[in-house]
């Protein structure tokens, strides 16, 4: 195969991942563009970066600093089915938490708590939150 044909075939790749449901693409995150300053973004589009699958949750073009694992505003990341995860502070609604959600808090090795509360901004243990 010469490289413009594994190109082509890098291309059709990408173009199928996009109707992967976010659960079959975990299964293969190295399908989806590795993510990259200075490319244009759009809300839903999936990138690679650092062995994990995020999801873009506001339209932007991509830049040094605003690397998906530091800007919860541009990026969420795609968590596996079942996997807990330490919480973070909500941005805005695309990633506030829902009833049922659970959550490590203050770190991964700590309580696990549960949103009772849909739309959940608050940190566990001060409104919305039941420790489990």
């Amino acid at each position: 195969m010469n490289k413009e044909t594994a190109r082509l075939y890098r291309r059709m790749i990408e173009k199928a991942a996009i109707s992967l449901s976010d659960e079959d693409a975990l299964e293969v995150p190295e399908m989806f563009p590795h993510w990259r300053p200075d490319i244009k973004v759009k809300v839903n589009e999936r990138y690679y970066y650092n062995d994990k699958l995020y999801k873009v949750v506001q339209a932007h073009t991509t830049q040094i600093n605003w690397e998906p694992d530091v800007t919860p505003a541009l990026f969420v990341e795609i968590a596996k089915p079942g996997e807990i995860p330490v919480w973070k502070q909500p941005t805005g609604t695309h990633d506030a938490y829902m009833t049922g959600d659970k959550v490590h808090y203050p770190a991964a090795n700590d309580a696990v708590w549960e949103s009772a509360v849909d739309n959940n901004i608050w940190q566990p243990g001060v409104y919305g939150w039941q420790q489990t």
